[in-house]
């Protein structure tokens, strides 16, 4: 066929002085072919690893329980975090906002801030404490990364300080007070749900605080709701709150036993609460009482389970069992740590703190809810000491992250929070009602500039 000029093609190489293309010469291009392939992949793989600036570990082969630094504190990876922690966190004072006192000590102030201290909401307190604390804490407003609002509303519900169409209804008060809050659509404020309700506690989370972030134990509540207030990518999970009685840096009141001395291979503490788990448990430990121990705990009366005498019953086995209760979290998984005796997680929907900094697998054990039973046992017995105690002593790197304790310690889960809040800092803020003029101004939907937006406001 002639070119488009009318003159002759000529292809070079493939005119007929060329050489005969033979087999020998196929086989060599197509040697030299792969040769490079390969040749080019170790490059980049090696140019990858040396520029690289944290490079990849495996765990399984040379265990950290997470990053560390020479002297052992643990460290965030740069990647997604930085190099430092740079965060300003603003805290809502509470005689700042009207109606944020009713949230923290009910609608007669008669709730003692000492009282919600206990139990599993106890980190609500906790955090708030310590963020009054901490150094990265700012006074001004306009300088804020991120702002705090406290509120104790799962004690103050528990001790009668608030119903819950009081609760909501004082959430949306306060929150129409917020133009902080209003310029970004919540999206740099934060809130602290700590029980297994999670921000279904503000029955109109959905509405008016979805897009915020929530500090939770709890990562699952489809069980209970048509939809999770957990939302993984804005979202984080925190430690439950372990009994400052066994997270002390001195000596904690219920010392651990060494493994010989302990008198079961697994043990169950928990009411039943008509929970399938929790009920396989306790029928099993009838069959092998020997293996498993599930004492019938009671909360009230002479035969009460006190404080110390239920981490006396919790130390004296290798396995914890956690399996769910009225939710996915469970205390007793992170309480196991301060005993030294290996969590046993039988929640499948559960969610953990600080995943990029630990590897659950070399501290703990996740099980399938669906197959407890003598498999269960049977294989927990098959794991032999030396690697039982490996995992404790991995357990004990890593458990300092559930201790709240403050942010100038080396370790704490309020550092380990501030890591992940510096994640989430957004240095533009916008919203459905947010509007910025030519000249960098912030504007709401009548154009009024968000240094005169006064409250109440009404709620994105």
């Amino acid at each position: 066929m002639s070119s488009l000029t009318g003159k002759p093609r000529n292809f070079g190489a493939y005119n007929h002085y060329a050489t005969p293309c033979t087999r020998t010469h196929q086989i060599g291009a197509l040697f030299l072919v792969v040769s490079t392939f390969f040749i080019t992949r170790l490059f980049d793989q090696w140019s990858s690893d040396s520029n690289s600036v944290t490079p990849a570990i495996d765990l399984r082969r040379t265990y950290s329980a997470g990053v560390t630094t020479d002297n052992g504190i643990l460290r965030w990876p740069e990647r997604g975090y930085g190099s430092h922690l740079s965060l300003k966190i603003y805290v809502y004072d509470e005689n700042e906002i009207e109606g944020l006192k009713e949230l923290m000590y009910g609608r007669d102030g008669s709730v003692k801030t000492t009282a919600c201290l206990k139990g599993q909401w106890g980190s609500q307190v906790k955090i708030h404490k310590l963020l009054l604390e901490s150094k990265f804490r700012t006074s001004k407003k306009d300088e804020a990364d991120l702002f705090f609002v406290p509120a104790y509303v799962k004690c103050v519900r528990m001790l009668g300080g608030l119903n819950d169409k009081e609760i909501n209804q004082t959430y949306v008060k306060v929150l129409s007070q917020m133009p902080y809050f209003r310029r970004s659509g919540g999206r740099d404020h934060i809130f602290v749900f700590p029980s297994g309700a999670g921000a279904h506690l503000f029955r109109s989370w959905s509405t008016f605080i979805n897009r915020s972030i929530i500090l939770t134990p709890e990562g699952d509540r489809t069980d209970k709701k048509d939809t999770t207030a957990f939302n993984t990518w804005k979202d984080i999970i925190i430690p439950g709150n372990v009994d400052d009685a066994m997270t002390k840096n001195g000596r904690p009141d219920v010392q651990p036993l060494p493994l010989p001395k302990r008198k079961y291979l697994a043990n169950y503490l928990g009411r039943a609460q008509g929970k399938a788990g929790r009920l396989k448990l306790i029928d099993l430990s009838k069959q092998y009482p020997d293996k498993l121990e599930c004492p019938d705990l009671k909360f009230s009366g002479t035969e009460k389970f006190g404080r110390t005498t239920y981490f006396e019953h919790l130390r004296n086995a290798k396995f914890c069992l956690a399996p769910r209760g009225e939710s996915s979290w469970t205390l007793r998984f992170y309480e196991s740590f301060f005993v030294e005796c290996v969590p046993v997680l039988l929640s499948d929907h559960a969610e953990l703190p600080f995943q990029n900094v630990i590897d659950y697998a070399q501290v703990s054990i996740k099980w399938p809810s669906t197959r407890i039973g003598t498999e269960l046992l049977d294989y927990l017995a098959s794991i032999p000491d030396k690697e039982i105690e490996g995992m404790i002593s991995r357990g004990r790197q890593i458990r300092c992250l559930f201790v709240y304790g403050p942010d100038s310690a080396p370790c704490s889960a309020v550092k380990g929070i501030l890591w992940e809040l510096q994640r989430k800092v957004r240095h533009f803020h916008q919203s459905t009602e947010t509007f910025w003029l030519h000249n960098g101004s912030c504007v709401n939907r009548e154009l009024v500039a968000f240094n005169s937006w006064r409250p109440p406001m009404p709620l994105p």
